[in-house]
Formats: structure tokens, sequence, C-alpha cells
């Protein structure tokens, strides 16, 4: 500290505006291992300020390239490798001097909660070929880990509201202040799970759900699920497998734009726990040719398919009888929630605002052909058959599932950024981690560098003044002496 300070001060007296200060800044890495990809992110912030809040930043990221670590269950060793290109690129990224005091952490999500389902000694060889690879290097290595659906909802909610101020936010002469705002939800959308949290004054009828956190000195009381199974590609496969319990050599994928067409193995299919309930008794390496059709109101009809709506043990649910409570307040949604209505705003050129107007676009994309959607976006053409069924199933998973309306849909806010960070569960988790946000309210204190730069300053305003002053007096006295 005594280091930074003496930097700083060296730094305010070359440089007097405070963006100019050097700072001395801490790292930390959180691999987020996905069921789809692995993404790597580096935060920082100032090392010389304890339990400090709104200056954690991403200070940069990388896709790892290749699938999710979860894909390698025959090939433990190559979930390793396949980490390599970015912790190489993060050896760049945080200066030498820091790697050995910057912590690293890997979480893993939904795609090995269900590798850990159906092969327990598959799924720990992953986590341990990760970790060695992972200890390989000179950072300060933390643990690998699957988290559960409930972690990974509310640290996603930490996240949102930490980099949006909602807890606390440091005033413009560096005291704490507690704004008194209220928390927004959080709903996430992965590759293999979707999660929804937020903070609720209603009663959690299932306690499995209620999760109270004491942050800042301040007691929230949460309500959070995960829907394992919900999450973008396994949604597209189990909607595969309801459009497939009716075989033929050719199947028709209603949810498919027409002209569009592709040899599938069944084994892409039902290689997953999420469908093994509805596996053909035909061998798995059979292949089948489908071919879309584009009928949005039969898509719609197979989409709805995937959610129970009827039973409920509780006075009210969401789908699969989850008890949920009222939604409220404003939202933020990420990840596939906000690719998949970007997509409908840029390149299909639709507002999205109410219900219906995810709906209509939802139609107006399965109503169109496979040569109008290469059209309108060729650079995504491996993604652009899936936006109908996935459209369809935003709609009815926040309209019909989560019971957003006309009066409450307009709150949520799709975004894939606070400012220049990610939003995630992965800058939570380490927020957690390092217990950089305390249970207890800081001291009404102010930060030592911002406090040392306000002596600097008011030092340099007084050595301006001095300086006007004693040019006046000598500006009078040689007028005096003119005279």
């Amino acid at each position: 500290k005594k280091k930074c300070f003496r930097a700083a001060v060296r730094g305010a007296l070359h440089s007097p505006r405070p963006d100019h200060l050097p700072l001395c800044l801490q790292y930390g890495i959180v691999l987020d291992a996905g069921s789809s990809h692995t993404a790597m992110f580096v935060y920082k912030w100032p090392a010389d300020k304890e339990n400090d809040t709104g200056v954690v930043s991403e200070h940069s990221m990388c896709d790892v390239e290749g699938p999710g670590i979860s894909s390698y269950n025959t090939n433990p060793l190559g979930a390793g490798q396949s980490l390599v290109h970015c912790l190489n690129q993060a050896l760049k990224d945080v200066p030498a001097e820091k790697h050995v005091s910057t912590p690293l952490y890997l979480g893993a999500t939904a795609g090995m909660r269900l590798l850990n389902i159906i092969n327990r000694q598959a799924s720990d060889a992953v986590l341990s070929a990760v970790t060695d690879k992972l200890k390989s290097y000179p950072f300060d290595f933390r643990g690998a880990k699957i988290l559960s659906g409930e972690e990974e909802g509310v640290f996603g909610w930490v996240t949102a509201n930490y980099l949006l101020e909602n807890f606390i936010k440091r005033g413009w002469l560096g005291e704490w202040i507690q704004p008194k705002k209220t928390t927004l939800g959080a709903m996430d959308l992965g590759g293999a799970s979707t999660q929804i949290t937020f903070e609720t004054k209603e009663t959690i009828e299932n306690p499995q759900n209620e999760v109270m956190l004491k942050l800042y000195g301040q007691v929230y009381k949460v309500y959070t699920h995960s829907f394992l199974c919900y999450g973008r590609d396994q949604v597209l496969r189990r909607l595969l497998s309801k459009i497939l319990q009716v075989l033929g050599s050719t199947v028709s994928n209603p949810c498919w734009p027409t002209g569009y067409q592709k040899n599938l193995s069944l084994s892409s299919i039902y290689d997953t726990p999420c469908t093994e309930k509805e596996k053909p008794s035909i061998p798995l390496s059979t292949s089948i040719t489908m071919v879309g059709t584009s009928n949005g109101n039969l898509c719609v009809l197979y989409v709805n398919k995937l959610f129970n709506f009827t039973a409920c043990p509780y006075s009210r649910c969401s789908f699969d009888g989850i008890f949920q409570p009222d939604v409220s307040g404003n939202f933020i949604a990420f990840s596939a929630f906000f690719y998949t209505v970007d997509f409908i705003q840029t390149v299909m050129g639709r507002l999205v605002h109410l219900p219906s107007d995810l709906k209509d676009a939802a139609e107006a994309i399965c109503a169109s052909t496979w040569s109008e959607l290469l059209q309108k976006a060729p650079q995504m053409e491996k993604r652009l058959p899936d936006y109908c069924a996935i459209s369809m199933f935003v709609y009815l998973l926040t309209t019909k599932g989560y019971n957003f309306n006309n009066h409450s849909f307009p709150n949520i806010a799709f975004q894939k950024k606070a400012g220049e960070t990610s939003i995630g569960w992965a800058l939570g988790y380490m927020l957690n981690l390092t217990n950089m946000i305390p249970a207890e309210e800081p001291a009404s204190h102010k930060s030592l560098l911002y406090n040392n730069w306000v002596i600097l300053i008011l030092l340099f305003v007084f050595t301006t003044l001095t300086a006007l002053v004693t040019a006046v007096c000598l500006l009078r006295r040689s007028k005096s002496s003119a005279i």
C-alpha cells in the first residue's frame, strides 16, 4: 500500500488529473465452463482498497475454442489442453509481477452437471485434468468445481446488481453510500439450463428456492430456481425428440425453414439425460433426414410440449411444478436471452417492447424460408435454422412460464454487458470467493488513494491562489511605483 501511495503522489505531482493517477491493480481470473463453450474473464480492481465496490471491472476476456469441457468425457486431457490458448493470453494480460497473487478459478455449469449425472467417473476425470492444467500456470489457483444451479442463479444476480451499483457505491469524496435502490431480477439462458433470480417480499413456499444474503449490512431475501434441460442447446435436442416421436426415413420439422434440411444421427439427440426417457428402440447409430417446413403454428405446439403447465403442488407455479412468486420490479436478461432478442431487433428489424412483439417476431422468423433468412444474415448460417424455435421458446418461457405480462414485460432489459463488463455468474462468483462483498456495512471512510488525491488538489489550489495573490500585489506595487 505504501508503494501505491508513493506512486500516486508522484503521479499526482506530474499530472493534475485523477484519471492519470497510477493505480496498483489486483487481478482475478474466472473460467466460465459452460455446456457449449468456455470463456475466460480477467478482472481488475485497485489493490489498496479493502472491500471496495463499483471498481471491479473486466480487464479482458477470451473465448476458448471448441466445445464445453463436458464434451471431453472420453478425452479428459483434451479438456485441459483446450484452455491453453486463453491461459497463455492471461499470462500476457496480467502483469508478470502480479501472476502469483492473481486468484484463478474455474466454475463449471449445467453441461458438467449433466455429465455428473450420467457418468460421475468421467466428470471427475475431466475436472481432474482441468485442475492439473490450471495448476501448471503461475497463478494462485483456488479450485475448479461444478456450480449448483442455485449458485449460478444467485451469482448472476449478484453480478448484475453489483455492476449497476444497487448494493452500494462510492460518493464523489470517496465515502460509501447505500443508494437504497431496489435490486434487479436476473434471468440467464445458457446452453443446458436457465435461471431466474429476484428479490421478493412474498413467502417462498419451497425453502429450496429461498436464499438469504447479507451484503453490506443489508439483508436480501432472494427467490432463485435453475431449470436443468431448459438451456438453448438442450431445448433444441428435446424439441427434435418430440418431433421424432413419429419416425420415418424423412421427418418434417415445422420449426426449421422451408428449403433447409439436415441428416441427423439419433445419438446426437439422445446422448443426454434430458431426452433419454424418450429414447427410441431402434439403434442410436441410425441416421434420419429432417426437412424444414416453416410452420410456426405447429412449431409453437411442439415447443409448448417441453413445459408442464398443469401440475402444481403450491399456491402458484411457473412450470414443471416449481413454485414461483409473482415477478416484480426490473429485470435484466442476458446470455441467450440477449442474443435471441438482439437477432430479432438487428436482423429481423423488429423492436421488442411487449410480449406480442416477441410473439409476432417469432412467427415472422418461423414463416421465413431458408433463402430469406440466409439473405438477411449469411454470416450466421450455423445458428439460423434454430431462431424460430428459440424465439418461440423465449416467448413461452417469459410469458406462460415466468408469467410476465404487458405490464411487467417492458421492465426486462435484454443486455449482454453493464458498462464494459459482461453480465453472468463469473464476477459474482469471484467477488464471493475473494470476500470482496462484506456481510457488514463498511465504515463510512474515504478511500486512502482518493483522500491523498483530495489533499494534493487542495495543496495545488492553495499554491495557485497564493501565487495569484502574490502576482496581484506585485502588479499593484509596480503601478504605484510608476505613478
